[in-house]
């Protein structure tokens, strides 16, 4: 596939892409655009400081794996509300991320931040695509991400094809926390992420949501700040596929496998309730 780049001067501003979002209701098309954006981005430091608060990362001068997703949102958000993606952003359902850190990322200050979509494909309930996100620094590439992206009610040519992620080995219990209440808006503060069905009950159910429900990169993000102990800093893949959603508020419990350069991962609820499950290994 052949990307038509188009590089931009500045981050793009979130009210206006919320307000494209929220005119966007119907699906224009099936197929996918074959442009991607591009942005030089500077980390800041304030942000960085809360979204290691909201996520329970430490600071070993390492941005943390899951914060380039930070760096891209606003990247992210102006290629799936522009006039030639077909689909509404509001809706999408986040169903799986894989990020690949490929250098440690120390002494992070700016890097250049690239996105585009792909791998548009037939789902037992619509189709789904991936959105692709990379950041290069001076030396190159540094870090590498793909979230596959279900929009209900898309109808494709073909069978549906579903990756399933399962664990294979013994795990075990390392940790657990409390999602509050207000998590979902204590992440849209630092994330960007300001999706109604994160915020608040009464703003979850316009969505068919009976209570809001934990971002999925929330979940994600409070997972690996918890084995930051027990995964290398890089030439690692993280991938994780989400289950069901950790309603709000909720205590979860995270069990993993041995530490190493390859293991398995399991974020559970009560009565057992598979909210994620995933694994990491080197890079190949």
């Amino acid at each position: 596939m052949t990307i038509d780049w188009h590089t931009l001067n500045r981050e793009p501003g979130l009210p206006g892409l919320y307000a494209h979002a929220a005119t966007r209701r119907k699906i224009t098309g099936t197929t996918l655009p074959a442009s991607g954006l591009r942005c030089w981005v500077d980390v800041d430091a304030k942000r960085l400081a809360a979204y290691r608060k909201v996520c329970g990362f430490t600071d070993n001068s390492l941005l943390p794996p899951t914060y380039p997703h930070i760096l891209a949102f606003a990247l992210q958000m102006q290629l799936l509300t522009a006039r030639d993606f077909p689909f509404p952003l509001l809706g999408l359902i986040h169903l799986s991320n894989r990020i690949r850190v490929l250098r440690p990322m120390g002494g992070v200050g700016r890097v250049r931040v690239s996105v585009h979509v792909q791998n548009l494909q037939p789902h037992a309930k619509g189709a789904t695509f991936d959105l692709v996100t990379t950041l290069d620094d001076q030396l190159g590439a540094l870090w590498e991400a793909e979230s596959q992206m279900l929009c209900r009610g898309v109808k494709l040519e073909g069978e549906s094809v579903e990756d399933v992620l399962a664990s294979t080995l013994t795990l075990t219990q390392v940790a657990q926390w409390k999602a509050p209440v207000d998590i979902g808006r204590q992440y849209a503060k630092v994330s960007g992420d300001y999706n109604p069905i994160h915020l608040s009950a009464a703003s979850a159910k316009l969505f068919g949501f009976p209570s809001a429900i934990a971002h999925g990169l929330w979940n994600k993000a409070r997972t690996l700040a918890a084995l930051a102990d027990h995964l290398p800093s890089a030439n690692i893949e993280i991938a994780v596929q989400f289950k069901k959603p950790v309603r709000l508020p909720s205590e979860v419990a995270l069990l993993a496998s041995a530490a190493g350069s390859s293991g398995e991962l399991q974020l559970i609820g009560a009565g057992d309730l598979e909210h994620m499950v995933g694994h990491w290994r080197p890079v190949a």
